[in-house]
């Protein structure tokens, strides 16, 4: 009773610490989405006084980089609420909504991106090339920074991953429309504006396209694309007292948590917890599945049915 104590109280202690490093974690996600946001108006108002489509895409690019920012933590604020009645799973899923709503949002701007870019074919506009130069400078130290913010973070999280490759490609892509106002200071060149503009959509397009199979995956409760059913039936198989292993199904609670639940027709009943403690011990160390349901059969069914 009273290691039992004292391990509840370890436990509570580490689940708790655990969470003060999430809170502080967030201090550089914030700061991010602050800079994001600043550059963003900034983009804007330049792209609005020079006239470049360019620059203006670009700022809806950060916007958008920006808002995943803020999704993704409202998301993670949600994801530490605690296991309750109507979430017996917990809330760590919201971090996966959140990263479809980001996704969905990046398909939206990419297309509309497109579209401007083919309308300002019809309709030339003049692009004043310094101001596109130097609003566009000034993007670039800022995406490099918030990429920087974000890289530790982006290791564990979909959402902040995404959002993290975002911060590098609008790195890109300020480099690229620092090139564009340099062409048309020196060769009148405007139609790289809009050239640049459509890579822009496009390379948003690919990131969603990217990303969003695997986030719906989660969602749809898919199996890890890492683990095999097959080898975990066998694996389970090859536990002594183990004749039969059906009915499996493996699901994703979150992005690093893998669920399983399954038949398992055994020899003799009296050796049910020796098997099942060997079961789970094997699930954990070979496929890292810490959460199983096993619902355990005497071997006298029918082996067809079984």
């Amino acid at each position: 009773m009273i290691v039992n104590r004292l391990n509840g109280t370890a436990m509570e202690h580490e689940h708790h610490h655990h969470h003060d490093i999430e809170a502080m974690g967030d201090r550089p996600l914030i700061a991010a989405i602050v800079i994001n946001m600043l550059l963003t108006l900034a983009q804007v108002i330049g792209g609005i006084i020079s006239g470049s489509l360019a620059l203006i895409a670009d700022a809806l690019h950060n916007f958008s980089d920006a808002a995943s920012l803020l999704i993704a933590w409202v998301a993670r604020k949600i994801g530490r609420q605690p296991a309750d009645h109507f979430k017996t799973f917990g809330y760590k899923r919201a971090e996966v909504i959140a990263a479809l709503i980001n996704l969905v949002t990046l398909v939206i701007v990419g297309l509309y991106l497109i579209y401007e870019a083919l309308w300002r074919i019809y309709e030339p506009q003049v692009i004043e090339g310094w101001t596109v130069v130097v609003v566009a400078s000034i993007a670039l130290v800022i995406d490099a920074a918030t990429a920087m913010l974000t890289y530790s973070m982006s290791k564990r999280s979909m959402n902040i991953r995404a959002a993290f490759l975002h911060n590098v490609s609008d790195a890109l892509a300020s480099v690229g429309v620092i090139l564009a106002g340099t062409m048309i200071l020196v060769y009148g060149w405007y139609w790289t504006d809009t050239v640049l503009t459509l890579l822009i959509a496009g390379y948003v397009l690919y990131q969603a396209a990217t990303l969003m199979p695997k986030t719906i995956h989660i969602l749809m409760e898919g199996a890890p694309e890492n683990i095999s059913i097959g080898e975990i039936i066998s694996t389970m198989e090859h536990v002594e007292g183990v004749s039969n292993v059906h009915h499996v199904h493996l699901w994703q609670l979150d992005e690093h948590k893998n669920a399983l639940e399954a038949h398992v027709v055994i020899d003799d009943f009296a050796e049910i917890e020796i098997i099942k403690t060997a079961l789970k011990v094997e699930l954990l160390q070979e496929f890292s599945i810490a959460h199983s349901t096993l619902e355990f059969e005497i071997d006298t069914c029918d082996k067809v049915c079984c």
